[in-house]
């Protein structure tokens, strides 16, 4: 049985977000109460099994993403969402209009449909929020397969420094 179906039938989902750095994603997302575990690798691309050194090259098409295990009883997938738009600048950088491209793009890879209702609601209304001065550019794509970073950048943070409170 995959772990991903097992975790359903626990009651648990799993979320994805391409959001930069995956070590700083990571880090946050972990402090959630009601996140039951995380995990960082790539996605999107198409080189399998692809090395930290390759995606960071830039053309192997993968995100860094955080991959996120969740008790939605405790944490919605609108509360994910949210602290998304929050830990990251979603938008294009500059006036020339050059998108954030590479391995720091922003991406939601959605696992149902209602991940993807939920996904395309939530960009719609911090788009009309006026939050942002500039356009947004994440996008919304289906979750692919998911290539585990090495163990050395797994809670990378909590192995080189203190770690952080609970966000609630």
């Amino acid at each position: 049985m995959e772990l991903f179906e097992k975790l359903r039938n626990e009651g648990y989902e799993v979320a994805t977000f391409a959001a930069g750095s995956f070590w700083i994603a990571e880090d946050i997302f972990r402090r959630v109460r009601g996140v039951v575990g995380t995990a960082v690798g790539y996605m999107g691309g198409e080189l399998d099994y692809p090395t930290y050194e390759e995606v960071s090259v830039g053309d192997t098409g993968h995100f860094e993403v955080v991959q996120i295990v969740y008790d939605p009883k405790v944490v919605p997938y609108e509360k994910l969402l949210e602290l998304f738009w929050e830990l990251h600048n979603p938008t294009v950088p500059d006036e020339k209009g050059e998108k954030i491209t590479g391995q720091y793009g922003s991406v939601i890879f959605y696992h149902n449909d209602e991940q993807k209702s939920l996904a395309t609601l939530s960009k719609r209304d911090i788009e009309r929020s006026g939050k942002f001065k500039k356009d947004i550019i994440t996008e919304i794509r289906p979750a692919a397969r998911f290539f585990r970073a090495k163990e050395y950048h797994q809670q990378y943070f909590e192995k080189t420094a203190s770690g952080g409170e609970i966000i609630k």
